[in-house]
């Protein structure tokens, strides 16, 4: 939750909760926390390094009490940036050790796609909520893997979609859901960008389990789903890869569309080969609104048909995801992203491949 938005904001945040959205603001009047809930890092790249441990010194609910990695040097600059205690610091083959740290109550999962399942299954295991970062995994069948640990575990599980806490995007579901341009009839989304190491582990398939798909155009998707409120009954998909070599394991660019239960048509595209896209569009009965950039980490902004914009107060967006976690936990009471909402993702991107596999659209139950 943003403590900068305006009271007119909030209220317009408070009618999505009450409205049952997939996602909602919280109120700005919460009581002060009882304890910070603490929080192992597993996984030490680059978004660990630049993102979410800079956003849990900006949490008012959360701590950084433990960090999971492969690389000792790194282990060693993190404890002597952060102050962490040697009896915080786990190895993937050790987080069964995690059982015994009770400063540790959420293992936040930052590792590449595929190992998303080890690990989250390891931290359950261990008697550890989760937080997982997006996609969930590789295949449906992983992700209800770790739905199932979890459940088996007594812990909650959520998927890092951080937009479900960021203004502008929750502005435009209230656009959509109060209807205020009419009846929706079609979504347009994309992200894209030109990826660059040609060595980095996005581009290998068992890792990452697809190219932009999984990687970006997965925030598209989403768009596509918390705008229109609905599941999509039916996907159709076309990839396409120029640079047989760099991208051999994955596509670099694919483009989608996807039929809703009201007829709603979404349109979506995603690539590795060249930087701009990063927009939404929802067109309606009598105008549009969407945002453009849509889904980074600060600047998002947009515009409605009415000539009015949408540009709401840039807040820490993991660091509100993780708030959201630990109120969860403190609360006892469910998160709005739970591993049910990937798995959701996962199936139809599964067909999105598929489709673009066969040449056929792809039927979702």
């Amino acid at each position: 939750m943003n403590p900068l938005l305006s009271r007119r904001h909030f209220l317009k945040a408070s009618t999505l909760a009450t409205a049952s959205l997939p996602f909602a603001a919280k109120s700005l009047f919460a009581a002060e926390p009882k304890r910070q809930i603490g929080f192992a890092l597993c996984g030490l790249g680059s978004l660990s390094t630049h993102q979410i441990a800079p956003a849990l010194q900006q949490t008012k609910y959360c701590k950084l009490a433990g960090i999971i990695t492969g690389t000792p040097d790194k282990a060693k600059r993190w404890q002597a940036q952060y102050n962490i205690p040697d009896r915080s610091v786990y190895s993937y083959d050790t987080m069964a050790k995690l059982a015994d740290n009770p400063d540790i109550d959420v293992v936040y999962v930052v590792t590449p796609n595929g190992l998303h399942a080890r690990d989250t299954i390891a931290a359950a295991k261990a008697g550890k909520h989760v937080l997982c970062e997006k996609p969930m995994e590789v295949s449906p069948e992983k992700c209800q893997q770790m739905i199932d640990a979890c459940k088996a575990a007594g812990k909650q599980l959520a998927i890092g979609y951080r937009l479900h806490f960021e203004p502008n995007n929750l502005e435009c579901v209230r656009l959509a859901r109060e209807k205020v341009f009419g009846e929706l009839r079609y979504i347009e989304a994309g992200f894209g960008f030109a990826i660059g190491d040609p060595a980095q582990w996005r581009l290998k398939k068992e890792l990452s389990g697809g190219g932009p798909m999984m990687d970006v155009g997965i925030y598209a998707l989403q768009a596509m789903r918390y705008i229109s409120g609905e599941e999509p009954v039916s996907v159709s998909a076309i990839a396409n890869t120029l640079d047989t070599v760099k991208f051999r394991d994955i596509e670099e660019s694919l483009v989608w569309q996807m039929n809703f239960p009201s007829g709603v048509l979404a349109s979506g595209n995603t690539t590795y080969r060249f930087n701009g896209i990063n927009r939404y569009t929802a067109n309606a009965e009598r105008g549009w609104f969407g945002l453009d950039s849509a889904y980074g980490y600060g600047g998002i902004h947009g515009r409605r048909s009415d000539g009015e914009t949408i540009q709401l107060p840039g807040m820490d967006q993991f660091a509100a995801e993780m708030d959201d976690f630990a109120q969860c936990i403190l609360e006892n009471r469910p998160t709005r992203v739970p591993g049910e909402e990937g798995l959701r993702d996962m199936k139809i991107i599964t067909a999105i491949y598929e489709s673009a596999r066969t040449g056929k659209v792809v039927a979702l139950g």
